[in-house]
C-alpha cells in the first residue's frame, strides 16, 4: 500500500528576500527566492508593513509553479524572537501570532513567516506551523550563570539548522538524535557552538550577544576589563562600540573582508597575516568544541560543522587537527532550512511527534 504523501508550503523571510518553496514530503517540487529592493521595503513602513507585499509574491509563486491551494496539507513559516520554548514543531495560535506581531519580534523579518503561514494556513483551512525558531532554550541551570547576577546567559542560536543536521549525523551513524550526545558548530556571519544530549542543546554560546569565538564580522568574547575601558575611553559612541562586536568586527576587524573564498585568495597568495586570522579563528571555534566536549563529559558521538565557513576545506581542515580525537567529525556546509521547516512539519503530520503548543 502506497503512504500517504504530505505537500507542504515552506516559508522563510529574510530581511530583502523571501525564500519560498513546495515539498512533497522531502522532495522540493519548487522553490522561488523573492527579492525586494530598497524602496520597495520603505514604502511598507517597517517590517510588519511587508506582510501583505510578501504574502502576494507567495501566491504568485504557487500559481506560476501550478500548485493549487487545494493540494496543499500544510504551511511552515521560520519562527521569529519569540518568548524562549522548547524544541518542537508548533502550531501557531493565537497567542503565538500576538507575540509575533509585537515590536520586539519583527526587529527581524523572519518573525513574517510565522505571520504569513498563519495567515494562508487560515485562509485555505490548513494547520500552520513554525519549527525550532532561534529562541530554543533547554540550556541546564548552570549554562545561564553569568558570574554577574544582573546577567543571564541566554540560548538564541542556530536551532534550526543544528537540530536539522544532528538528526541527518545521527541517522547517518545508525541512532536517534534523541539517543545520541553531539556537538554542532554552525559557522556563518555568527558562529554558535552547541551540546546536544540526547534530543536537547543543554549549553550554548549566544553569538548575538557577542559570547564565543570571533566570526566574520563579530569579536566574540573579549576581556572583560580592557573592554569597559574602551567603552569608557570617550573615544567611541555606543553605536561604534556595538558595531566592533557585531557586524565590525572579528575577521573584517583584522583583514577588511567577511568573506572566507576572499581570505583563502589571500592566503593563497601568501599573505602570512590572513593566513594566521584564519588559523585564529579555527583556534578559537576549536577551544569552544572543547568546552562542549566537557559539557557532555566527554563522552560525544560526533562533532558537526556546518554553516558557510564549512564550505573551505582549508578552514575544516584546521578545525578538524584539534577536535577529531574528542569524536568523529562530520561536516554539512552550509544551511538546509528550508528542507528542515518541511521535516519538522512532516514528523507532525505523519503522527511521528506531537505538534507543540506555544503558551
Amino acid at each position: 500500500m502506497r503512504k500517504e504523501v504530505f505537500r507542504i508550503l515552506v516559508l522563510n523571510p529574510g530581511s530583502t528576500s523571501t525564500k519560498a518553496a513546495v515539498y512533497d514530503d522531502v522532495e522540493e517540487i519548487a522553490n522561488a527566492t523573492l527579492h525586494y529592493t530598497d524602496e520597495q521595503l520603505e514604502t511598507c513602513g517597517g517590517v510588519l508593513g511587508q506582510e501583505e507585499m510578501r504574502m502576494k509574491d507567495v501566491m504568485y509563486m504557487l500559481e506560476e509553479n501550478h500548485v493549487p491551494a487545494k493540494s496543499l496539507n500544510a504551511v511552515v513559516g521560520r519562527g521569529g524572537l519569540l518568548n524562549p520554548i522548547d524544541s518542537g514543531t508548533y502550531l501557531i495560535n493565537d497567542r503565538m501570532l500576538d507575540d509575533l506581531r509585537n515590536e520586539k519580534a519583527m526587529v527581524h523579518a523572519s518573525s513574517l513567516g510565522g505571520v504569513i503561514a498563519h495567515d494562508i494556513g487560515k485562509r485555505w483551512g490548513i494547520p500552520a506551523y513554525i519549527v525550532d525558531p532561534v529562541v530554543v532554550d533547554e540550556l541546564e541551570p548552570y549554562a545561564r550563570f553569568s558570574g554577574i547576577p544582573e546577567i543571564e546567559r541566554r540560548s538564541v542560536f542556530h536551532a534550526l539548522n543544528s537540530k536539522a543536521v544532528a538528526r541527518h549525523c545521527a541517522e547517518k551513524i545508525g541512532i536517534s538524535y534523541e539517543n545520541g550526545r553531539f556537538i554542532v558548530a554552525h559557522m556563518g556571519g555568527g558562529v554558535t557552538i552547541g551540546a546536544h544530549r540526547y534530543g536537547r542543546v543543554i549549553d550554548v554560546n549566544d553569538a548575538v550577544s557577542g559570547d564565543g569565538p570571533f566570526t566574520p564580522d563579530r569579536s566574540g568574547s573579549v576581556p572583560v576589563k580592557p573592554m569597559v575601558e574602551l567603552c569608557f575611553s570617550g573615544k567611541y559612541t555606543k553605536d561604534e562600540i556595538l558595531d566592533k562586536v557585531i557586524g565590525k568586527g572579528g575577521m573584517k576587524a583584522y583583514l577588511g573582508v567577511n568573506d572566507m573564498r576572499e581570505v583563502e585568495i589571500k592566503v593563497k597568495n601568501g599573505d602570512e597575516h590572513a593566513a594566521m586570522v584564519m588559523e585564529a579563528m579555527a583556534f578559537q571555534i576549536s577551544k569552544q568544541i572543547g568546552a562542549m566536549a566537557a559539557v557532555l563529559e566527554g563522552r560525544v558521538n560526533a562533532i558537526i560543522l556546518t554553516g558557510g565557513l564549512a564550505h573551505s576545506q582549508r578552514f575544516v581542515g584546521l578545525i578538524k587537527q584539534r577536535v577529531s580525537q574528542f569524536a568523529s567529525v562530520y561536516t554539512f556546509p552550509g544551511e538546509a532550512e528550508m528542507l528542515a521547516l518541511a521535516e519538522g512539519a512532516l514528523r507532525v503530520l505523519r503522527g511521528e511527534e506531537p505538534p507543540a503548543i506555544y503558551q
